[in-house]
């Protein structure tokens, strides 16, 4: 199953349905997907990113492998849905880094890994756009990574059933690709992720959790078209402004 958020053009009511052959069903009827506008598909009241995660990163950043998850904070302010524009701020580089992002079912804390799964409603394309910049001097990155239109996610969210892992995620720019790999280049693990942060913070319905991003990250530019996308789940799509 494919979960979507979306509003009708001409109305202002946010509704949610399913995605099936190129149609939205909800309780309020079928649309073709061409006559309506998706939006973010969660509501998170927090997104909890992860850093450096992936072997091929860490190597293309000059890190260590980390031997405890890095974690981060995106207050919900940053994000964005499919079609939408990132508005890059005042800085000389801004990367784009497509990462696999989970999303979180029920109220959850204090989860171990082999009950991981039982709290995941699903995944979905994420673009954690980061202020490299800002990245570089500030400790916390907040200015590097909160700022608004910085979290880009969607198009839709697939439930479990409808995907096997390794994920395979690939990110374009302009059409030509820049990162692909797949899952299974974690350093820490779907299950381990969720059993780290709930050993100190409770999660809520909607909260996003994006694992990392693989080798290949860059830098944006006005005018780019950036694309994100995971096989089963559909292709995230921004637009790329100052």
């Amino acid at each position: 199953m494919e979960l979507v958020r979306y509003r009708v053009p001409g109305q202002e009511a946010v509704l949610s349905g399913e995605l099936k052959d190129n149609s939205v069903i909800s309780p309020q009827g079928t649309f073709q997907l061409s006559n309506v506008r998706l939006l973010a598909p969660a509501q998170p009241s927090k997104i909890v990113c992860v850093g450096v995660n992936y072997r091929d990163h860490a190597k293309e950043m000059g890190r260590d492998l980390p031997e405890r998850l890095m974690l981060f904070l995106k207050p919900p302010s940053t994000l964005i849905g499919p079609d939408d524009e990132i508005v890059l701020p005042e800085s000389t580089r801004v990367d784009y880094e497509g990462e696999i992002a989970i999303v979180i079912k029920q109220r959850c804390k204090k989860i171990k890994a082999k009950d991981a799964l039982s709290v995941i409603l699903g995944y979905t394309c994420f673009n954690d756009v980061s202020d490299r910049v800002a990245q570089g001097w500030e400790r916390n990155w907040i200015r590097a990574k909160a700022f608004d239109t910085s979290a880009s996610l969607g198009p839709a969210i697939a439930t479990p059933d409808e995907l096997k892992e390794p994920f395979q995620i690939e990110t374009r720019v302009n059409g030509a690709v820049r990162q692909k790999s797949d899952s299974s280049q974690l350093i820490f693990s779907i299950p381990q992720i969720i059993e780290e942060i709930t050993s100190f913070m409770t999660l809520e319905p909607g909260d996003v959790i994006p694992t990392g991003t693989p080798s290949g990250v860059g830098p944006l530019s006005p005018g780019d078209t950036v694309e994100v996308e995971i096989k089963g789940i559909g292709i995230l799509r921004n637009r790329v402004a100052r």
